[in-house]
């Protein structure tokens, strides 16, 4: 298994009033992550065919913030839950020191919103990479 990797560079405005990376802009950052491993041209194509996923569930574990002028990596992992979702696990690294541990799970829906199989094609480009892991 590979894993991907994604830098983040902290600006003043990602911080709170105590100076550190404000907890839910972890979110995005994972979201920046995942839409680099997955491939934005993929994504665009899915999206043009009416196909998207949505965030079904989110787990973090916050050890500690960021600062600003830090460069963080986010280290993401993916494997197959079931015919219709996909568990990320992305963790947030400043240096070798761990700053968040996430699980976050996505549902593949058609542009109605209703469930619908995962694409081969983003199963294959996960797979060849070494991204995937099926369960």
């Amino acid at each position: 298994m590979t894993f991907h990797e994604h830098f983040v560079q902290i600006y003043y405005e990602d911080t709170d009033h105590s100076g550190v990376v404000y907890h839910a802009n972890y979110l995005k950052y994972f979201e920046r992550a995942r839409e680099q491993m997955l491939g934005v041209d993929k994504l665009i194509a899915l999206g043009k065919e009416g196909i998207g996923f949505v965030v079904y569930q989110a787990q973090l574990k916050y050890m500690k913030g960021a600062q600003f002028g830090d460069r963080i990596m986010i280290r993401s992992t993916v494997k197959k839950e079931s015919s219709y979702r996909l568990i990320f696990e992305q963790n947030a690294h400043n240096n070798e020191e761990m700053l968040v541990q996430s699980e976050i799970q996505l549902a593949c829906v058609n542009k109605s919103k209703h469930l619908i199989a995962l694409p081969k094609v983003v199963l294959n480009e996960l797979a060849s990479r070494h991204y995937y892991i099926s369960v």
